[in-house]
């Protein structure tokens, strides 16, 4: 992990600021390719840019927030004309990140997301809680400038909370898979990964596009890889499922044929957060049961030997010797 010491290097820092600010942009280009619109306001089911944000920030420290807000600016102003009310967004989509990176590090939060509290303080603190920041600020705002009537405001903040919050939940958990992944990877049980993408590609496309809406097919698939593969598995299954079943939903095909605006985003959002849900918390039991085992494994090893060479250098004890003969009994005949 890079400390604050690499970051105060001449010239790092700045290369860090503008990847994290290139790599926020980009990503929020290539979310904003599929939208949908709620009461005249439009959002992204998934906003990928949280989830870099947060990555970044667990990855290079609090430090590198400029490069978010730079990223953050970039997008505000492909978006819309520059006004005065774009520093309020900035700032939401600015502090939202930075605080889910202090609540997780205050929660012991470990990248490796090796433990169940891992995946739950990801889930409720970096993504439910710090993202009300950007949603509440970014939806007040537009209240605020009469961009948006107060009676839709419930409706637009619930789409834009829960979009950040999807890109949190599925987009941090790859990136921090990605930073800690050795290269090349190790090639274990490529046979049963291939067959299950193979079936991934079979399975979701069925699943999202199925007029008579299998959206719960998908389920097993994800119980599979992440019983086999735990998060890596589970998480790139979720992504590919949530990617084409967001593109369904914004066609108006598939699941989501004949629904209203409304209910194609509640539809939507529930089963992205559901999935992303199940992944993330099953692969995280997963990897800390197996963890667990390693470790009593090892500290079993680890007693044998331990055992073993205490009773190497033993003398061992002499043959006890033979017990003496009785004496003869006397002869009592007379």
């Amino acid at each position: 992990m890079v400390g604050f010491e690499d970051l105060r290097r001449p010239g790092g820092y700045a290369v860090r600021v503008l990847a994290v600010a290139a790599c926020y942009y980009g990503a929020a280009r290539l979310g904003l390719l599929r939208r949908l619109v709620v009461e005249g306001s439009v959002f992204t089911p998934i906003y990928p840019p949280t989830g870099v944000a947060v990555a970044a920030l667990l990855i290079f420290g609090l430090g590198c927030w400029p490069g978010v807000a730079l990223g953050a600016l970039f997008t505000i102003l492909y978006l819309t004309t520059p006004s005065p009310d774009v520093l309020g967004f900035l700032v939401g989509n600015t502090a939202a990140p930075v605080c889910a990176v202090l609540l997780l590090r205050r929660a012991g939060f470990r990248m490796d997301l090796g433990r169940l509290r891992d995946g739950l303080s990801l889930v409720f603190l970096g993504a439910l809680t710090a993202m009300l920041i950007s949603s509440t600020i970014g939806v007040g705002l537009l209240v605020l400038t009469g961009k948006l009537a107060e009676h839709s405001f419930w409706a637009v903040w619930l789409a834009w909370w829960v979009g950040d919050a999807m890109g949190v939940l599925i987009v941090t958990p790859l990136l921090l898979l990605l930073f800690r992944a050795r290269w090349p990877p190790p090639l274990v049980r490529w046979k049963e990964a291939t067959a299950l993408t193979i079936v991934a590609f079979c399975v979701v496309p069925l699943a999202a596009y199925s007029s008579i809406s299998l959206l719960f097919l998908v389920y097993p698939l994800i119980i599979w890889a992440a019983l086999r593969f735990e998060l890596v598995g589970s998480m790139l299954c979720a992504l590919v499922t949530s990617v084409l079943a967001t593109i369904a939903a914004t066609d108006g095909v598939g699941a989501f044929a004949g629904l209203t605006r409304i209910e194609v985003m509640a539809k939507l959002q529930a089963f992205n957060g559901a999935m992303a849900l199940t992944a993330l918390l099953l692969s995280a039991v997963i990897t800390e049961q197996r963890n667990t085992r390693r470790s009593v494994e090892q500290a079993c090893q680890e007693l044998v030997q331990v055992l073993e060479h205490l009773t190497a250098g033993e003398p061992r004890p002499p043959h006890p010797p033979p017990p003496p003969h009785p004496p003869p009994k006397p002869d009592d005949r007379p």
